[in-house]
């Protein structure tokens, strides 16, 4: 009767464990696809820079640094390994492509310029998707992380090598000031 019960306790510890392995494993590969998910939309983003960088090339001769800049970011961001970096150089992309966007604003030209047009309304939609698809990932990452600390779960995840997911995050302070809106109709200067 003894040796029941002790069969027993270890099959049931047996199956806890298979069942707490396979939990991690699909919390892993959860977080990689929220990853993937990033990726396919950064990658979109990054495809479109050019077209709008070449679309607003010949009215901004002026801008060539601004351009550039956009440019040398892009590559940057384009060279990202991990989250972690990826949000750092996608910040300083966004950064610089924020001030290409509001150049343009200076070029009536450019502002009726359908082309422009639906190519900046083309990166907003991805800003959207990218928003999205990272807090999809940093909840995804959130639980494996979780799953993977917790006690009993986390004697499985150590002996096993489950390793902590990387959230993204804001990396620069200048990014966690509040933006200045001024809904004030004046004229302009």
């Amino acid at each position: 009767m003894g040796l029941i019960v002790l069969l027993v306790i270890v099959g049931l510890v047996v199956l806890w464990g298979i069942g707490t392995y396979n939990r991690l494993v699909g919390l892993r590969n959860e977080s990689q696809n929220g990853w993937r998910q990033i990726d396919v939309q950064l990658k979109r983003r990054h495809d479109l820079i050019p077209n709008l960088v070449n679309t607003v090339k010949g009215s901004m001769e002026f801008e060539r640094d601004t351009l550039t800049a956009v440019m040398d970011a892009r590559s940057k961001a384009m060279g990202a390994a991990g989250p972690a970096d990826a949000a750092r150089k996608e910040g300083e992309l966004g950064q610089v492509l924020g001030r290409l966007l509001a150049v343009t604003e200076n070029y009536p030209q450019l502002k009726s310029s359908e082309n422009v047009k639906a190519l900046q309304e083309e990166l907003s939609s991805t800003e959207n998707k990218i928003s999205f698809a990272r807090q999809f990932y940093n909840d995804i990452a959130t639980k494996m992380n979780i799953a993977r600390q917790t006690f009993p779960a986390n004697l499985i995840a150590n002996n096993f090598g489950f390793a902590a997911v990387e959230l993204f995050q804001i990396t620069d302070d200048a990014d966690r000031a509040v933006p200045a809106v001024d809904l004030g109709m004046k004229p302009p200067a």
